[in-house]
């Protein structure tokens, strides 16, 4: 037969004898007996009720009872053998039999080919799971059910998922965030949605992203109903950008402004935080309606000021950077966020027109405190103080006047009053 067969389960030739053998002792007792022909039909009967009629297309139940590389075996409780191949065993691609099945597991399959010679039966794990999976799949699209895959393959644009039938999970939607290695994600298990369903062209479009997307706005909603401005929390970075930097603290992230990142000026977030970084952090403000969280990592650490109270002191010799040159002086920092001002007078000893005939930007340079006031967050410098004065030229002793040939001043006035003395009494 090769578009049906009869398969007697097993022990059915032994119950036919045993009912006929029962029939011949309560035809030769005295018991009450049916008629011999009546008997003979009643065995014949009951020996027709344990034979199973199959063929092609049929759906059988069987369980899992040995696994080869390239196919699996089936019991399926009749004389005959099944064997499910590698490629009816799944939708999707596969490697071995064992990534689909294991020992002991009760399938259902779909017969597809009849072998009386060899009495097996060639069966499809994957053609009996496919009506009854469309049916599912699209019952999970309306109701929008969250359910659990495992990454079978993974494959260009994307990963790839048995659902009873081939389902795709683009790498856009299988994360939150951008992912550049889908490597390791084989074998795995991910909670999906259905996309997008279309049976006529067997197409499937399952999204991890979008379970991810629901779990984290229900998190983050509870989680911001309970933040208070001012509370200090820990938090781990999840991702930088020019702008920022974004800490999960707790199941949801809030930003960190680059101008939050340190009390130095920070030109990039990368320069003081890198992904997957412990940071303390301390809430600015929470804004539900919008879903937004603003952190600082510099409020939540000991402000400059605070670290310099008992750092420095009037007197002390430090190393500075020139930070910025105005026309009154120099600022200069000696620790980050504690800047010193270096009044135009107290860069050098010469008298210079502006800052810029001395120092630079970037410049580092030795400065003495004149003045540290942390509580009004001041600092007087002076450059000039670290330095020597120059020495002063030595003046050169004056010449002595010449007096050409004239008297001193006392003789000459004794000489004029002598020379005039008697035209000055005329007037007496």
């Amino acid at each position: 037969m090769s578009e049906e067969t009869k398969v007697q389960e097993s022990g059915a030739a032994e119950a036919v004898n045993e009912d006929a053998q029962a029939a011949d002792v309560s035809a030769t007792s005295g018991e009450t007996a049916l008629p011999a022909n009546e008997a003979a039909e009643s065995v014949s009967q009951d020996a027709m009720d344990n034979l199973v009629t199959l063929k092609k297309g049929d759906i059988v139940k069987g369980t899992i009872v040995k696994i080869e590389d390239n196919q699996a075996f089936v019991s399926l409780g009749y004389k005959y053998e099944g064997t499910i191949p590698l490629r009816e065993l799944s939708p999707v691609q596969l490697e071995n039999a064992a990534d689909a099945v294991q020992i002991g597991q009760e399938v259902v399959a779909k017969v597809i080919n009849i072998d009386d010679a060899k009495e097996t039966l060639t069966l499809s794990k994957r053609q009996a799971d496919t009506p009854k999976a469309w049916e599912d799949l699209q019952k999970k699209f309306e109701s929008g059910e969250a359910f659990d895959v495992v990454v079978a393959d993974v494959v260009k644009g994307g990963l790839v998922a048995d659902v009873g039938v081939r389902g795709f999970i683009p790498a856009s939607m299988v994360e939150r965030h951008f992912v550049e290695d889908f490597s390791s994600y084989k074998g795995r298990t991910l909670r999906v949605k259905v996309k997008e369903i279309d049976r006529e062209n067997n197409k499937v479009i399952l999204s991890a992203k979008d379970v991810l997307e629901a779990e984290y706005e229900e998190k983050k909603n509870q989680i911001m109903s309970s933040l208070q401005p001012g509370q200090v929390l820990e938090g781990t970075v999840q991702r930088l950008t020019p702008f920022g930097a974004f800490v999960d603290i707790g199941g949801v992230d809030g930003l960190v402004h680059v101008s939050e990142m340190a009390w130095q000026h920070v030109a990039h977030p990368a320069d003081v935080v890198s992904e997957g970084q412990s940071v303390k952090v301390k809430v600015l403000k929470v804004v539900p309606a919008e879903g937004k969280i603003s952190l600082s990592i510099k409020a939540a650490q000991p402000g400059p000021w605070e670290t310099a109270s008992g750092k420095f002191h009037t007197g002390d010799i430090v190393t500075g950077v020139v930070k910025r040159l105005v026309s009154f002086g120099a600022f200069v920092e000696i620790a980050p966020g504690v800047e010193g001002l270096v009044h135009i007078s107290q860069i050098a000893h010469r008298h210079i027109a502006t800052p810029h005939e001395v120092l630079k930007e970037g410049q580092e340079v030795q400065a003495k405190i004149l003045d540290f006031n942390p509580a009004e967050k001041r600092v007087s410098l002076s450059i000039k103080e670290t330095e020597e004065a120059p020495a002063r030229p030595e003046r050169a002793p004056r010449a002595p006047k010449e007096s050409a040939g004239l008297p001193e001043p006392e003789s000459m006035s004794f000489t004029l009053g002598e020379k005039f003395g008697d035209k000055l009494s005329k007037f007496k």
